[in-house]
């Protein structure tokens, strides 16, 4: 089994690939917002703008806690 440091690295190295995947849909999911916006079905922009904000605090979370594997 490999030492707690190279489990680490490697547990952050996977999340950051996981975060790069949700950075990628946050960005589809704001341009389909935009044309939904744009051709008159706000409500359905507006849950997802909603569930953009949902992305970007999860985000914020998963840096904090890559940022932490990686200082072990």
């Amino acid at each position: 089994m490999p030492n707690d440091s190279e489990f680490n690295i490697a547990t952050a190295d996977i999340l950051t690939l996981l975060l790069h995947n949700q950075h990628a849909l946050g960005a589809a999911m704001e341009e389909v917002t935009k044309w939904l916006s744009e051709n008159g079905v706000q409500s359905v922009s507006e849950n997802a703008l909603a569930a953009m904000q949902i992305l970007d605090t999860n985000a914020k979370a998963i840096t904090d806690g890559i940022t932490r594997l990686r200082q072990f």
